[in-house]
């Protein structure tokens, strides 16, 4: 950095923006069928940078149908129990507490877990909109309390979010 930057930054005053604070006992809860999400950033203190959410996942649960984004990455923290994570080609990652996933713009992906213990995971998404697809999922839900491909797929496209259609037939066994 060269001496006039330097000197012109030291001078800025110190900014005070506020920092957020969300309790482990708060938090917007969107109901998935039988997924909780809890919404810990929805973009509002970021200018839509980044957005998060914890994930409670029961046991033996099928996650959304495989796809992939266009427009935002994501990350995923497992914090309890463990997440399978499904890519193309059959490939499959069991994350277990404390391991970490990058998802970046178009890398096909979906998660389950197939276990017998509920799970948990911290997830990211930047630019934060897509926090909002699962904000629809689940006001769709509140008629029937089922989270079904079909609505999941129709939200998704609202979101340049496409289906992995070669990983969907491969996980239905067809070819």
């Amino acid at each position: 950095m060269d001496p006039e930057t330097l000197t012109a930054l030291t001078s800025l005053p110190m900014p005070r923006v506020p920092i957020t604070f969300v309790p482990a006992t708060s938090g917007e809860i969107l109901k998935l069928g039988h997924i909780i999400c809890r919404v810990l950033e929805d973009g509002t203190h970021t200018d839509n940078r980044i957005s998060s959410a914890e994930f409670t996942v029961p046991a033996g649960t099928s996650g959304p149908p495989a796809h992939w984004h266009e427009m935002h990455d994501e990350t995923f923290l497992v914090t309890q129990g463990t997440i399978r994570f499904h890519a193309p080609d059959g490939k499959i990652v069991d994350a277990k507490t404390g391991d970490y996933v990058t998802v970046p713009v178009r890398a096909p992906h979906t998660f389950s877990n197939p276990f017998e213990v509920e799970a948990k995971f911290f997830n990211t998404y930047t630019p934060a909109f897509y926090i909002n697809y699962f904000k629809i999922l689940a006001e769709m839900s509140k008629t029937d309390g089922v989270m079904s491909k079909e609505k999941n797929l129709e939200v998704m496209a609202q979101f340049a979010t496409m289906a992995a259609k070669p990983m969907l037939q491969e996980m239905s066994g067809k070819k």
